[in-house]
């Protein structure tokens, strides 16, 4: 893999709230909400900007030369990219990969989503559905259900490490309880509610282990953020205090693992190792011993049983 070959920083950012999606806000405006204020985070106006890139799954082609015009119609190259679950970090990747070889100083990166209401949709139904080998594996290993297709991968998962590690849904509430904790804290979340995990483990089953409150509804909403270059920082000192550096970062999918059968591995358990090893290797991150793991662990909220053996491998990978 070709090294980076100049610093890439994160001057500014911006997001809008999210909401259900109930078409009242449409996504030219949460566009324009997050480039505008990326920008002014970043301090820069769009004349700066060299090049812009535009994230978004559910929405015909060219959404972000709509999105971007608004900000100024100065002939820069517009890319729109659609990449499902990653596809915010892939315009991240691709925003940081221009500025690391040389093709620009400023990038603006804005990703919008004005989604339908209720669980994922498959749209073009007279074409070979890209995930289609994937449902044709859930379906081979562990049945289809009527619950909607992520959940049914997911679950699947969860239902695998539980079999093997000796997990329960107990510790699966936890992460759902924490994350929703945090939501209380955004303002700029869809929800703002607090459960126990006895009320998320009670609330109604979509497919086992994941009930409705660990489940993501979908959204409508916005995020963008400015990346420059080191020489753009040079030529504006003032800035240099607000940029912070992207250390590490990579792109990455699936291996032929993805069918081994395994549902962990069909949710991409390997092209996920392989993404954060190299954003770990290319940041310096050093690896960590069992004694630091517990040390940032909870001291009053664990479980032996959710950590598994995992402690013992990830401290032998380093």
């Amino acid at each position: 893999m070709a090294k980076t070959k100049q610093p890439v920083y994160v001057l500014g950012v911006g997001m809008t709230k999210f909401i259900k999606p109930r078409g009242k806000v449409d996504y030219t405006e949460l566009g324009f909400e997050a480039g505008v204020k990326a920008m002014l985070d970043a301090q820069i106006t769009y004349d700066d900007v060299e090049h812009g890139i535009a994230c978004y799954c559910y929405g015909d082609s060219t959404c972000g030369q709509r999105v971007f015009y608004q900000f100024g119609m100065t002939q820069i190259p517009i890319y729109n990219v659609n990449n499902n679950c990653s596809t915010g970090s892939t315009g991240l990747f691709l925003g940081r990969t221009i500025i690391a070889n040389g093709g620009a100083d400023c990038v603006l990166v804005v990703g919008f989503e004005k989604m339908m209401p209720g669980s994922l949709q498959t749209f073009f139904q007279d074409r070979a559905n890209p995930t289609g080998t994937t449902q044709a594996m859930v379906e081979a290993t562990r049945g289809l259900t009527k619950a909607p297709g992520a959940a049914q991968m997911f679950g699947n998962a969860g239902r695998e490490y539980i079999e093997q590690y000796g997990a329960t849904p107990d510790d699966f509430a936890e992460i759902a309880r924490v994350n929703h904790q945090h939501s209380v804290h955004n303002p700029y979340s869809q929800f703002h509610d607090v459960y126990t995990r006895a009320q998320i483990l009670a609330a109604p089953t979509i497919h086992a282990p994941l009930t409705k409150l660990q489940c993501c509804p979908t959204s409508d909403g916005g995020a963008a953020a400015v990346l420059v270059s080191q020489a753009f920082l040079d030529a504006r000192p003032h800035l240099r205090s607000q940029a912070v550096r992207i250390a590490g970062q990579s792109l990455a999918t699936d291996d032929p693992s993805l069918f081994s059968r395994s549902a962990v591995d069909l949710m991409g358990y390997a092209m996920s190792e392989r993404a954060a090893r190299a954003a770990c290797a290319e940041a310096g991150a050093k690896g960590f011993t069992a004694a630091q793991a517990r040390s940032v662990r909870s001291k009053t909220q664990t479980s032996d049983w959710a950590l598994g053996d995992t402690e013992k491998k990830v401290e032998a990978r380093f």
